[in-house]
């Protein structure tokens, strides 16, 4: 049996923001309303009695249910700010270097972002937003479903030039991005070769638990990275990587935006959406330099 729990009073006083006299009174009419001690009294303390740890866990279970509806209820009040979670590589590789026009278009929105690839709660949690990558199983949320991912790979102009054809490839540096691993099927450098027809399996190489790693790490001139489209715009866009070799593969997996059944059309929300959108169109037009094979079209070698 676990030791009973101990809370010095002027601890809990402090955390309730009542007096002593206040405190006292409420844990004796919730004694007297449930017909059992709830508290040992001691010098300068209480601690739990069998009732007591009975109770607790539920009655926490419920504050703690209680003030996340509280907070819910009162984001659904406040249309000048919007908190957004997103993965921290797309967070650092596409979203950050764009959100100062997003910011500047809407100077009354406090914009607030939480990168991790944590799956909040968008009923309990302080946040407005997710985008998230996958296969996304968004029952119950709005759920925006995002052009599909391909992946090509990337390198600096140098190494391009060291390494021209795809076969030469299979003497070059590689990086792996282990951030994908979940995908099923795998789009990785063996899936990549077989579709440019070269039976190849890499058996070294650089590994990075995140994208955007994988890709810092391929400008750096560390070796060639097999890069997911979002990743790789604005490095492509600004020479730091070229794509030499015009065929990508494409996952099953994708982005979505979410929300809250209903939080779309609030103002901020319905405002950072049509922005996201937009700006992924803008750059929509970087696919037709590729030939794209699905990922399950890939034949066998």
């Amino acid at each position: 049996m676990p030791p009973p729990a101990i809370c010095p009073l002027p601890l809990r006083q402090q955390k309730l923001n009542v007096t002593p006299a206040a405190l006292s009174f409420q844990i004796k009419s919730l004694e007297e309303h449930l017909g059992v001690a709830l508290f040992r009294r001691l010098n300068r303390a209480v601690e739990l009695t069998e009732a007591g740890r009975t109770l607790a866990p539920g009655a926490a279970e419920g504050f703690a249910t209680l003030s996340a509806a509280w907070r819910a209820t009162k984001r659904l009040q406040d249309n000048s700010a919007l908190t957004v979670t997103a993965g921290p590589a797309l967070t650092a590789k596409w979203l950050a270097p764009r959100l100062y026009d997003f910011a500047r278009a809407h100077p009354e929105i406090d914009l607030r972002f939480s990168a991790t690839l944590r799956n909040m709660d968008l009923a309990r949690d302080d946040v407005a937003v997710a985008i998230r990558f996958g296969y996304g199983q968004d029952d119950g949320l709005y759920s925006v479903p995002i052009r599909k991912e391909w992946l090509t790979p990337v390198m600096t102009p140098e190494m391009a030039a060291q390494f021209p054809t795809a076969e030469s490839l299979k003497d070059a540096p590689l990086i792996f991005d282990d951030s994908i691993d979940f995908l099923q099927p795998a789009c990785d450098w063996p899936d990549w070769f077989r579709a440019v027809g070269i039976d190849f399996t890499p058996d070294h190489g650089t590994h990075f638990s995140n994208a955007d790693h994988a890709i810092n790490a391929a400008v750096s001139g560390m070796g060639a990275a097999l890069g997911r489209r979002p990743m790789i715009i604005k490095d492509l866009q600004e020479g730091r990587l070229v794509a030499p070799f015009k065929i990508a593969i494409e996952t099953q997996a994708r982005f979505r935006f979410l929300c809250l059944p209903g939080a779309e059309e609030r103002p901020q929300i319905a405002a950072f959406r049509d922005w996201f959108l937009a700006e992924i169109e803008k750059t929509a037009y970087i696919s037709d330099d590729f030939q794209i094979i699905p990922v399950e079209d890939i034949p066998a070698l």
